[in-house]
């Protein structure tokens, strides 16, 4: 048995290991030239590498007592609840995309920009879009190619156009109720999706608003040139919508994805789109769309559970707070935390897992509310992904547009991703911000915001 107070650094090496294979392959792959290169080598793989160096490190204490503690992490409450969201997330978009829901959610908001405002309509549909869906990728996946079109039909600068997606997409990763990031941060720690939303919202909305002033500045555009619109279907929009009203309304996660699951079935079978064999199909497609994440959660869960029962997370926590003089230092060392790890992973769902523990510990040791904890992992692992050239937003960017846009003329218009970061920061020394956003105290000993 292992002293509950033990701290070593020696038990980091496992995590330690995890960085610098998923790091180290990609810089390599990098400098070959390799398309993608930072997404070639399978985290997962990485991630196997170093459980298998966590059990050889920690051989003393023998397989059975280190399997019993991976299993005890990997199988813990919180992580099997994450899992289970995460399967509903990628069943619900994955249903909602294939009867037409994304199409027509571009087409609807396309339809109704005068080309004046084309740059903050970019912007503006990619945040909505990314909220309901809760992906990024998925976002940039669907608007890059029309956003391209609209650029060249009316003489757009380029990187300008690209950045108002990147950054609207980065919004709804980073509020979206159904978006991965969302699901590991509040489930690392402890809290409920709807409170984690308010505490960012405060924050991304004055980000936003700042965001579109800024783009009416920076890209003047005579009105012609507006691009073809393709058809929709304010039906098909419903379950998005569904789904964002009834998470904020507070409705237990799991009903509410079930329910956009169902209604985005129904409506798909209604118009032809779906069968209820194909609707059966998109449910299992979405699941193995999460396996990567799903397996990567298992693993990480039960190497965070050896490296904390072997003392690394208290020798950290012991580091970490030999630089915090208090509350306010403790939250921007947070954010100083989430940030790099997302740079060092170039993922920010497996930044917030890798720094979830961590990060509850530094709250409960500085009183930090967990609602304001998961926000900030959330918020700096979201922006940081946004800005690093060999995240996998930039790269599917470049890939969509052909190479036509240079990864560092988009950055420095990506004015959403620096004005969420300077409202965040602020946020941290304005006191009225907390009794703002986060209704009651945190009890620490029920573990629950006071009174509920």
């Amino acid at each position: 048995m292992v002293e509950k107070d033990k701290k070593s650094a020696l038990a980091l090496v496992p995590f330690l290991t995890f960085i610098v294979i998923y790091l180290g392959a990609g810089i390599i792959l990098q400098a070959q030239g390799v398309e993608m290169a930072f997404y070639q080598f399978p985290a997962v793989t990485a991630v196997f590498v170093a459980a298998i160096v966590a059990f050889i490190l920690f051989h003393r204490h023998g397989i059975h007592e280190n399997f019993a503690t991976f299993a005890r992490g990997a199988g813990s409450e919180d992580i099997m609840t994450m899992l289970m969201i995460f399967l509903l997330a990628g069943a619900f978009s994955e249903v909602a995309g294939a009867m037409g829901g994304i199409e027509s959610t571009v087409n609807l908001c396309v339809s109704f920009l005068p080309p004046a405002w084309l740059v903050v309509g970019m912007f503006v549909i990619s945040a909505f879009l990314s909220t309901a869906t809760g992906t990024s990728m998925g976002t940039l996946g669907a608007l890059v190619p029309i956003a391209l079109g609209i650029a060249n039909a009316a003489g757009l600068d380029l990187p300008i156009v690209v950045a108002s997606c990147i950054g609207g997409a980065m919004f709804g990763d980073n509020l979206s109720m159904i978006s991965d990031t969302t699901i590991a941060s509040t489930r690392t720690q402890g809290v409920e999706l709807k409170d984690k939303f308010r505490a960012n919202f405060f924050c991304a909305l004055p980000a936003a608003v700042l965001t579109i002033v800024l783009m009416l500045v920076f890209a003047p555009i005579a009105a012609t040139g507006a691009a073809e619109v393709g058809s929709y279907d304010l039906l098909k929009v419903l379950p998005y919508v569904l789904v964002l009203v009834l998470a904020l309304v507070g409705l237990n996660v799991f009903l509410v994805l079930v329910s956009g699951i169902a209604v985005a079935g129904v409506i798909g079978i209604a118009y032809g789109d779906l069968t209820v064999l194909s609707f059966s199909t998109e449910i299992w497609l979405g699941f193995q769309n999460m396996i990567e994440v799903f397996i990567l959660s298992i693993f990480i869960g039960g190497i965070a559970e050896l490296t904390k029962e072997h003392g690394g997370l208290n020798w950290l926590i012991d580091k970490i707070g030999g630089a915090l003089r208090g509350k306010r230092s403790a939250q921007v060392g947070l954010c100083a935390l989430a940030g790099l790890t997302d740079a060092a992973t170039a993922n920010n769902t497996i930044a917030i897992l890798v720094d979830g523990d961590v990060a509850r510990d530094i709250s409960q040791k500085y009183r930090i509310d967990p609602r304001r904890t998961a926000s900030i992992l959330d918020t700096f692992t979201c922006i940081v992904q946004g800005l690093i050239p060999y995240g996998a937003q930039f790269l599917l960017v470049v890939s969509l547009t052909g190479g036509a846009v240079n990864i560092l003329d988009v950055i420095p218009y990506n004015f959403y991703l620096f004005l969420l970061a300077i409202f965040t920061l602020l946020s941290i020394f304005i006191p009225a911000y907390e009794k703002l956003t986060l209704k009651g105290e945190w009890d620490w000993e029920a573990g629950k915001p006071a009174g509920e």
